[in-house]
């Protein structure tokens, strides 16, 4: 082979050698991350099963399950609160314990689908509400046997083949007023074992609006007029009657007061009549006492008024006498008075005269003193005669103190 050829192989055989001991690193490399990827897969396709297929479940309250395991078919009871459900292991059925109520829509209404018929064949609605609840001791076996849909599949079918058949036996007029409380309790009656063997507890059955055809209820509120129209005219007819008897009892009654009162008048006056003979035998005696006691008054009284007139006589005379002394004695006095006055009076111009004599301007001061209120002393001259100054009230003569004090005794 030519150097060249062999050069080209060495280097063609190189890379080859390089790629086998890559791929064999890569190899070793896979080997030893084979175990971590794995278990790294397990791990998520474990959380997408958990978050997929969740293996624990809540039970509300009100509600309880029963879990089936699906391996052994052995059923487990599940109360409120969470329990352990495995995916294609376990299955769980959940039930209400609350109250639930059927109301049966096919024969609520006489034109409907499937109404109820009566006794006559006629075609009605009645609205039929029924309230049952499930027994929660029963519950184990309602998983194993029942439907999943207990209320269209085990209870309505219960409902209408019983409520039918009985409203079939009643009269459309039976069910509508006069039965319905009886029609009630046979249905109750004849549901609640039915629903019991399947381990359902009937409540109640309630019978609401019955809904008629229209002719029988125009026939019916025609029958219903006529009825009240005689039942009406029948109260009339009782009222009348005892509006007559009543009449008759009160007119019955007034005459029996009327004899009442007459005879009550009757005594009254009897007994009035007594009690004044009776009382007069008291008056009388009463009247003669009250005659003589007036008599007896009247002499006291005129006894009275002479002793009155004598004892005013007596004092007006004893009043007399004593006016009279008193009289005398006042003259007396008053002589007495005049006498002492008039000796009091001469002394005094006695003295005054001889006053003046010796004081002849006294006499001016006097006259000043009578002239004029506001003028207390005059001090004046003597005139020039000698004469006093007030000579001229007195008189033209010329007159001495001795003659003043003459006159003035004269006076």
């Amino acid at each position: 082979m030519s150097p060249f050829l062999e050069k080209i192989g060495a280097m063609s055989s190189r890379p080859m050698a390089l790629s086998a001991a890559a791929a064999s690193s890569a190899a070793a490399g896979l080997a030893r991350a084979q175990r971590p990827l794995l278990l790294l897969g397990s791990l998520a396709l474990a959380a997408w099963a958990l978050v997929r297929y969740p293996p624990f479940v809540a039970i509300a309250p009100g509600e309880i399950a029963v879990r089936i395991n699906a391996l052994t078919g052995n059923p487990t009871l599940l109360g409120q609160g969470s329990a352990l459900k495995l995916p294609l292991v376990h299955n769980l059925r959940r039930f209400s314990l609350r109250d639930q109520v059927l109301r049966p829509e096919e024969g609520r209404l006489a034109s409907g689908p499937s109404p109820y018929q009566s006794v006559e064949g006629l075609s009605l609605g009645v609205d039929v509400a029924v309230r049952y609840s499930v027994d929660p001791a029963q519950v184990t076996r309602i998983a194993g046997s029942l439907p999943a849909d207990l209320n269209a599949e085990v209870v309505a079918p219960e409902v209408h083949g019983i409520t039918y058949r009985t409203f079939s036996r009643y009269t459309v007029r039976e069910i509508f007023s006069t039965k319905r409380e009886e029609i009630q309790q046979g249905i109750e009656g004849e549901l609640r074992p039915r629903l019991a063997a399947d381990g359902i507890v009937l409540k109640a059955v309630q019978i609401g609006n019955v809904d008629l055809p229209p002719d029988y209820r125009h026939g019916m509120e025609q029958l219903l007029t006529e009825e009240l129209s005689a039942e009406k005219m029948r109260y009339t007819l009782e009222l009348q009657e005892k509006k007559v008897k009543q009449t008759a009892l009160e007119a019955e009654a007034d005459k029996v007061r009327r004899e009442t009162a007459a005879s009550a008048a009757a005594r009254e006056q009897i007994i009035a009549a007594k009690a004044q003979e009776e009382a007069m035998k008291h008056v009388l005696p009463f009247k003669q006492k009250q005659i003589r006691q007036r008599q007896l008054e009247a002499e006291a009284e005129k006894a009275s008024r002479i002793k009155l007139a004598e004892a005013s006589a007596q004092a007006r005379r004893i009043e007399a006498e004593g006016e009279a002394d008193s009289r005398v004695k006042l003259a007396d006095a008053e002589v007495y008075r005049v006498d002492k006055l008039g000796k009091a009076n001469a002394e005094q111009m006695a003295r005054e005269g001889e006053l003046l004599g010796r004081h002849p301007l006294l006499i001016q001061k006097t006259v000043a003193d009578k002239l004029s209120d506001k003028v207390r002393v005059i001090i004046a001259p003597a005139g020039v005669d000698g004469r006093f100054i007030a000579s001229g009230l007195i008189g033209d003569t010329p007159q001495t103190p001795n003659a003043v004090a003459a006159h003035l005794e004269e006076h």
